[in-house]
């Protein structure tokens, strides 16, 4: 897929406020601080586009990009410690719930894992509760840049491993950096794949 145009279009707290669900739409998700805009912006190939913060919880809204006039991809709130307190926490959480289960055009949830550590209980209970609702999704594993190859298999092995105790099919998984650019065209050729199911399926 070749980026010909990503645009912001607009941020806001309720499901009711989000752009018409008539494009298939991407939602990027992960724990504070996991590189989510960092991704995003290496993905469109513009930066800037998210805005990156050395200070997690930077994300505190919906955020929708439109993309090639042909699909949205959505900037979510991190979950998990941030800088914030209990309430917005608690807040962000009924927002990102009630998007993933009301928003009717919503074709995949990218959650991003960190691939320098070990499973986290937060992340696994999280995707353990998209599974349950039928949210579909699939695990990009991110920050491969800052640690070897080999650290980055063994780990993602094992993560998988984990995930293998409870799920009888493991989800798609992506390994990427930002900063050399690793996992774009895989990713990007995902979405060129819902996308055309997505077409196929409203004609």
């Amino acid at each position: 897929m070749i980026i010909h145009d990503a645009r912001f279009l607009m941020s806001n707290t309720q499901v009711e406020l989000c752009p018409p669900p008539t494009l298939p739409e991407y939602a990027f998700i992960g724990r504070s601080n996991v590189g989510k805009s960092s991704l995003i912006n290496m993905l469109m190939q513009r930066n800037g586009l998210a805005k990156t913060s050395s200070t997690p919880g930077k994300t505190q809204v919906i955020n929708h990009f439109l993309v090639n006039d042909k699909w949205y991809l959505v900037d979510l709130p991190g979950y998990g410690y941030a800088k914030v307190s209990k309430t917005s926490r608690a807040e962000w959480g009924k927002m990102i719930n009630a998007y993933l289960r009301r928003r009717e055009n919503l074709t995949c949830v990218l959650v991003l894992l960190d691939s320098r550590h070990a499973p986290q209980a937060i992340d696994l209970e999280f995707m353990e509760q998209l599974g349950t609702e039928g949210v579909p999704f699939v695990m990009v594993f991110t920050k491969t840049d800052k640690q070897s190859a080999s650290q980055t298999r063994t780990l993602i092995a094992n993560f998988l491993t984990k995930m293998g105790e409870t799920w009888d099919e493991l989800p798609r998984h992506f390994v990427t950096s930002a900063e050399n650019k690793l996992g774009r065209e895989e990713v990007l050729d995902f979405i060129t794949g819902v996308n055309a199911e997505w077409a196929a399926e409203a004609a």
